[in-house]
């Protein structure tokens, strides 16, 4: 799964390292310290827990029991108390550090915790809750954003909560794959592995992966996210008190930073974590001190967190679409599927100008409308493309309605008209109308 931006950095001077190592080994970590591992870009790592307790971002490692983390796979091995780690296989990269923030974040989740319990307590009846902790956790791009989420919910998790997990980051997609702003209940404490269990996921498909491609379609997908959750919190007293945790882009300034305050005041938050940026915490306190009361807190970022550059993020993105269709280690069988063009029905979201040049004032330009459901012509243009399966019942709903799924096109046969598609599942579509965006992938 992807693991955000907690990626394994170069280590420090004097730290313990393995590049390119391929041997069995044991390493002893000293209490309140983590063993960070990058996994080899060919071979798979497996790695278990000997003595001790640890754990991977919020979820204890099971005693003896060898776990097999896949290639190119970041993480880190955390121990509160001591531990020894057994490792088999290959490392980019694997060193101890003693240097982490895990004392403050688990501090902020005993915070948390006790607004749970507090709005729990303050439910007269099962029909009605007090509002729990709707946590936003914001900062700069691969400062550990989706990382510090995943253990703030697996902690919850852990004491027997069922937080909603929500994630804003279409550009590289914690529950699916990119370009979609999602939410699902968290019940369990995340797989080190597998991460975010896929039962229930809440998916609205914005086609691209930036906003700036279409920053008012961004806002309204937000604002239908928010409006469907409120309605399934409404009477449920247990997901309104275990409250959610919000995953958000890394795109602090400018048209981000109004992104960001979108966030906050559409999913009301309540609680704004800002992590290892002192001028976004400043501008955020200044702005939500005169609203309804937000806390605004600053956290150190781990050092583990390395920036990636774009080429990078975009290789990222293109195995988390690998792994919707074949699994995180291959283990699904995706099926390919041919239909008629004429059995399918194509929309982009956004484009066409929303008046004719004549009724404009003097001098003013025609905009693109950016929530125009515009139908789009079957044509080689499709190739590679990812398209959304829409659970809409006409194409007027397309914006309000979530998504069942995706599908690939590998081939699309102009003269026979028909179209060849990859699906996770055979038989047919739950919908034929398909949304297309940016998004794009090249099968490897």
């Amino acid at each position: 799964m992807a693991y955000g931006g907690a990626a394994v950095g170069a280590p420090p001077l004097g730290a313990s390292t393995s590049a390119s190592s391929s041997s069995i080994k044991q390493v002893k970590l000293d209490k309140e310290s983590e063993l960070r591992i990058e996994v080899a870009n060919d071979t798979s790592l497996r790695l278990r827990l000997l003595n001790g307790t640890a754990e991977i971002f919020g979820t204890e490692l099971p005693p003896q029991i060898w776990l097999t983390f896949p290639p190119r796979l970041k993480f880190a091995v955390f121990t509160w108390h001591g531990a020894t780690i057994e490792m088999d296989g290959t490392t980019e990269t694997d060193y101890t550090a003693d240097e982490t923030p895990m004392i403050s974040y688990v501090n902020v989740h005993a915070v948390l915790d006790g607004r749970r319990n507090r709005a729990k307590a303050s439910s007269s009846d099962e029909s009605k809750s007090s509002q729990g902790p709707r946590v936003i956790v914001v900062g700069p791009t691969d400062s550990g954003k989706s990382t510090l989420s995943r253990m703030l919910l697996s902690w919850a998790a852990k004491q027997g909560w069922k937080p909603t997990f929500v994630d804003l980051d279409i550009g590289q997609g914690s529950i699916t794959i990119p370009g979609c702003i999602a939410a699902t209940p968290i019940e369990m404490p995340i797989d080190p592995v597998e991460g975010i269990p896929l039962e229930m996921p809440l998916v609205y498909f914005y086609g691209h992966t930036t906003p700036s491609n279409n920053v008012e379609l961004y806002k309204v997908l937000v604002k239908e996210l928010a409006g469907m959750l409120e309605r399934q919190f409404t009477g449920n007293a247990e997901s309104q008190a275990a409250g959610m945790v919000i995953n958000t882009m890394g795109w602090i300034e400018g048209v981000g930073y109004d992104l960001l305050l979108h966030a906050i005041h559409t999913l009301k938050a309540n609680v704004v974590l800002v992590l290892g940026q002192e001028k976004l915490c400043s501008m955020l306190k200044d702005v939500l001190k005169n609203g309804p009361k937000v806390d605004v807190v600053k956290l150190q970022r781990s050092g583990g967190v390395v920036s990636r550059n774009a080429k990078v993020r975009q290789k990222s993105r293109s195995y988390r679409i690998r792994e919707y269709f074949y699994g995180l280690v291959n283990d699904l069988s995706p099926h390919s599927n041919i239909a008629n063009f004429s059995d399918l029905f194509v929309y982009r979201v956004g484009g066409g100008p929303q008046a004719p040049r004549s009724a404009l004032p003097i001098g003013a330009e025609p905009a693109a409308d950016p929530t125009r459901i515009v139908p789009v012509n079957i044509s080689l243009d499709l190739h590679h493309s990812v398209l959304a399966v829409s659970f809409a019942k006409e194409p007027d709903e397309i914006i309000s309605s979530n998504v069942a799924g995706f599908i690939y096109i590998t081939d699309i046969d102009m003269l026979r008209k028909k179209i060849t598609y990859l699906a996770p599942s055979a038989g047919e579509l739950p919908s034929k109308y398909l949304i297309v965006g940016s998004l794009t992938w090249l099968e490897t």
